[in-house]
């Protein structure tokens, strides 16, 4: 009787591991595996304000997990050991028509003639590149994991705005005078040259920004269901950035000092600044925020 009990007892020890480990393999990620990771953030917070009450609970919302909007995620060549990469490549242009009275006609239309008419163009357009890409190692046992590895990054990102005026601007003493007038406006192109006249912009480029750096990280996780992770991690590294200089190209009428009329660009630029620092992932921006907590879906 007591052989038998022993041996039942044995079986059910020998069973459970079994269980243990299958439920391990399940939980964590595999060779092979991809992932991806959201700021937890809003799902703590709905729980949060759901378990307090709170009668105007928002639902949770898909956030990127970095500052600069990449897509993160890892492919893992192991168990042990996985690629990481972070990835957002933007380009755009937004193009925008406006017919306006054609300001060099003097005479009124003719009926059934329709007044004169010239085309304003406005164009904008973008660029957003962020990429990096590392290594990462884990160690742990059971459902608590941790991680550790390095990673190199950069950052991009400019814009501009130009604009096109069917009316050319003319001195007054021409026969149908064209100044800067608000018939010409996009709603922000309207402006003053440097002498104080009435100037329309031709071109406006705001700040480029550039950054690159290197960071080692070590972070741990939590599956709190097979294959979803929750946790965070901290980096210390070291981060170039560069910032460029604004410029902006107006035309205007204005008189020398010689009282010669002229219609002339001018182009007006900012300074530009750059950086470089050694320090923890709260003073390098190219990475995203220190401590964020995260989910990590892997399929």
């Amino acid at each position: 009787m007591k052989k038998t009990v022993f041996l039942a007892a044995a079986l059910l020890m020998g069973a459970s591991a079994f269980a243990q480990e299958k439920e391990e393999k399940v939980y964590l990620p595999e060779a092979e595996d991809w992932a991806i990771g959201i700021d937890a953030t809003p799902f703590l917070s709905y729980f949060g304000n759901f378990i307090g009450g709170n009668d105007g609970n928002a639902a949770p919302s898909w956030n990127y997990l970095t500052n600069n909007q990449t897509i993160t995620g890892k492919y893992f060549k192991t168990e042990e050991m996985a690629y990481r990469a972070s990835f957002r490549l933007g380009f755009g242009s937004m193009g925008d028509t406006r017919m306006v009275s054609d300001r060099t006609v003097t005479t009124a239309p003719d009926f059934p003639e329709l007044p004169s008419e010239v085309e304003n163009k406005m164009k904008s357009s973008f660029t957003n590149i962020g990429l990096a890409g590392g290594i990462e190692y884990r160690k742990g046992k059971g459902r608590l994991q941790g991680f550790y590895g390095a990673e190199l990054g950069i950052s991009y990102s400019s814009s501009k705005e130009t604009y096109e005026y069917g009316n050319a601007l003319t001195v007054s003493t021409a026969s149908a005078p064209v100044f800067v007038d608000a018939a010409d406006d996009f709603g922000s192109n309207i402006t003053t040259d440097p002498y104080g006249n009435a100037a329309r912009v031709l071109e406006s480029k705001n700040a480029s920004s550039f950054g690159i750096g290197l960071r080692g990280f070590i972070g741990a996780e939590y599956f709190i269901l097979p294959k979803l992770a929750i946790g965070g991690e901290f980096g210390w590294g070291l981060v170039f950035n560069s910032t460029g200089a604004t410029s902006t190209t107006t035309e205007s009428v204005g008189v020398n000092s010689g009282g010669n009329e002229s219609v002339e660009e001018i182009t007006v630029e900012s300074g530009k600044s750059n950086g470089f620092g050694i320090d923890t992932d709260s003073n390098n921006s190219v990475f995203g925020p220190a401590g964020s907590i995260r989910l990590t879906f892997h399929f």
